[in-house]
């Protein structure tokens, strides 16, 4: 049973920090990138990170470029989203997924398979 889960939400304030994890089960990690999307109240899920299952390539949504690191972790199977200077804007439900494909480093929603239950995150002004 494949199994992706998120943890580390919480509601920090406005400039403050949070880093999400997420464990992977049931399914291969090193061979395949990994990526991080969000979900706001009202609005579609958005990309915002993503990592090649090498380390060597890294991907950003321009919103949270310089802010936000990804990073993962294979010999553990999980990935990371650390969040610096965090805005109320962030305020979002985050999902971590992973792609059935290789040799990819996908940035659409459609292109992962498989996705975690999410981890809220709250930031308040």
């Amino acid at each position: 049973q494949v199994q992706l889960v998120e943890s580390g939400g919480g509601l920090v304030q406005a400039g403050g920090s949070l880093r999400l994890s997420c464990a992977v089960s049931g399914r291969a990690f090193s061979s395949y990138a990994m990526g991080w999307f969000r979900q706001a109240p009202g609005k579609e899920r958005d990309f915002v990170a993503a990592i090649s299952r090498n380390y060597i390539n890294t991907y950003y949504a321009d919103s949270v470029k310089g802010r936000f690191t990804i990073s993962r972790d294979n010999a553990k199977n999980t990935v990371y989203l650390q969040m610096n200077s965090l805005k109320p804007e962030d305020t979002a439900v985050y999902y971590c997924a992973a792609p059935r494909k290789t040799g990819i480093t996908p940035r659409l929603v459609y292109e992962y398979d498989d996705w975690g239950q999410g981890t809220h995150v709250t930031v308040s002004s």
